[in-house]
């Protein structure tokens, strides 16, 4: 299942760190966030949760940027 954030990014770079730290959480197979478009594509394992992933998601890209926001 592929679902699409907004997301509030302040840099390319941070974008760039936050969607590393989201492909490395589990039950992400992949993940794209683009900077232009403020926005969060993340494709999620069969079967998890993409609730309980999003929060996990959340809590990876707040540890590069605190300030970070995903619409959920």
């Amino acid at each position: 299942m592929k679902k699409t954030y907004e997301i509030e990014v302040d840099c390319a770079n941070c974008a760039r760190l936050m969607e590393n730290a989201t492909k490395k959480t589990e039950g992400v197979t992949d993940a794209v966030v683009n900077f232009m478009t403020q926005k969060m594509t993340v494709e999620f394992a069969d079967g998890a949760d993409d609730k309980a992933v999003m929060k996990a998601v959340l809590k990876a890209c707040k540890k590069v940027e605190p300030d970070c926001e995903i619409s959920l």
